[in-house]
């Protein structure tokens, strides 16, 4: 049963520095055996403002954009989140998409790839918090991307060699994670269905 995990560009900045981070989470990550990896770009979804008038625990999605992001969401069993770090957090745009769904997080594991002046470390806390009340089991490792060391002139994207090294422990302990808890979410979904036949 192989797993599959979303590789979440946060940004949606014009310029954005997260896409050449993503593509090269996706290069290292793609080469990895019996995992299927996507790269999953908020700016593929075209999601507004948080527009659903209903709640997102109640799963009662109203919007054709929310329904296609919680099917995507629905089909991953981890995720990478790369996020950028505006004012201590992580992007609007990345909480926003988040905000958008509820079960679809549930009982997956999630590592991050902060990037910043100082490696985006506090929106990557920020984001481990949310993921807590979303039920998403964070792994410990996690990789920070410096706009100063990692970058040449904070445009072009030079990962440090040690960076890669990181990469693999997220990935490792991502894909540890996601495959443990897949059992839990099979267990549900059945628990569900004959609940539905009673």
């Amino acid at each position: 049963m192989s797993l599959r995990i979303g590789i979440i560009l946060g940004s949606t900045r014009p310029g954005r520095n997260g896409e050449a981070i993503a593509k090269w989470i996706y290069e290292i990550a793609s080469k990895r055996p019996d995992v299927e990896y996507e790269l999953v770009d908020l700016l593929d979804y075209d999601l507004p403002h948080l527009d659903e008038a209903v709640p997102a625990a109640r799963g009662q999605y109203a919007g054709e954009h929310t329904k296609l992001w919680a099917a995507k969401i629905a089909e991953l069993d981890g995720f990478v989140f790369v996020t950028p770090e505006y004012n201590h957090s992580m992007s609007g745009a990345l909480k926003n998409a988040i905000d958008y769904l509820y079960a679809e997080w549930n009982n997956k594991a999630a590592g991050f790839v902060g990037y910043g002046a100082s490696g985006g470390i506090r929106a990557v806390e920020s984001l481990r918090l949310v993921a807590a009340v979303l039920q998403i089991a964070d792994v410990c490792a996690q990789v920070a991307i410096s706009l100063i060391s990692d970058f040449e002139n904070y445009t072009v994207f030079t990962p440090a060699a040690h960076q890669e090294a990181a990469l693999t422990k997220v990935l490792d302990q991502t894909e540890a994670w996601s495959g443990a808890l897949k059992p839990i979410r099979v267990t549900e979904e059945i628990s569900d269905e004959l609940e539905s036949v009673h």
